[in-house]
């Protein structure tokens, strides 16, 4: 690995002990090599370190911290970042062969785009394919995604790879825990910042019982979620004086899910 690596790999890790060996493999297994993994564990209870730390390649570096929750993780991940870009993964997540080489190529020849995803497919426990979601191919062009943000999040969070002086400018925000990455494309897009897609499947989503998506979707409102996220989006915003057509359509998907949410929550459940 060179002394300053091109890449940073984000990679947060908590009682991940199950999946995160299968993670590993995966950014391991990658054709582009020129990467460094940013391991924090992030005060796991269970396994976690001896399977983090049963890997012996020289580009880990492995991080050990009290409990301090995802953001803090991730913003700790940016600041130890060295790499020209950085890539986001989760502990149970898979990357493809090819990812890195592939958004790395992306960004190298985008000069104007600061963020690049990519299509993702769902997995199960088992590391069997579920489908995917059309919300993730329908909207992979810098102009498909900047008009969809007001009203849907279509960007995967593990799959993206960002310019890491981008990622250093915004961060994520403490104040929107478990729906910061929605919180930061959205800053993003008020700004003017470019993200697209790489219009391939590049990571394998997990989903089981325990997983950040499952939990979210299990007995909760996911609407009166999005609408707490815009609304303290949008007060940031107006606090700096910033409002322009972009915030205006957030405000429109805002009201929108706040009716779709009063709705569901009146609804009888079956």
């Amino acid at each position: 690995m060179a002394a300053t690596p091109y890449i940073s790999v984000i990679l947060p890790v908590y009682n991940s002990a199950a999946w995160v060996a299968a993670t590993i493999h995966s950014i391991l297994g990658q054709t582009f090599g020129d990467f460094e993994l940013i391991v924090i564990n992030d005060g796991s209870t269970d396994n976690s370190e001896t399977v983090i730390r049963s890997f012996p390649d020289s580009r880990i570096r492995y991080l050990d911290q009290p409990n301090r929750g995802l953001v803090a993780t991730l913003n700790r991940g940016i600041a130890e970042a060295r790499g020209r870009y950085l890539a986001r993964i989760d502990a149970d997540d898979i990357c493809l062969p090819e990812r890195f080489a592939k958004q790395a190529a992306w960004l190298d020849a985008h000069p104007g785009t600061a963020l690049v995803g990519s299509f993702v497919v769902f997995i199960n426990e088992r590391g069997e394919e579920t489908g995917s979601w059309a919300g993730d191919r329908d909207h992979h062009t810098a102009a498909q995604i900047r008009q969809a943000l007001p009203y849907l999040n279509c960007m995967t969070h593990p799959s993206v790879m960002a310019r890491t002086v981008v990622m250093r400018e915004y961060g994520y925000n403490p104040l929107q825990q478990h729906i910061e990455d929605y919180d930061l494309w959205l800053r993003m897009q008020a700004d003017g910042v470019v993200m697209e897609k790489v219009p391939e499947v590049l990571l394998q989503y997990r989903v089981h019982s325990a997983s950040v998506t499952s939990l979210n979707l299990k007995n909760k409102n996911v609407f009166y979620k999005n609408f707490r996220c815009k609304r303290r989006f949008l007060k940031a915003r107006l606090a700096k004086g910033k409002l322009n057509g972009f915030d205006r359509a957030v405000l429109m998907g805002m009201l929108k899910d706040l009716a779709i949410g009063i709705v569901k929550s009146i609804k009888p459940k079956p």
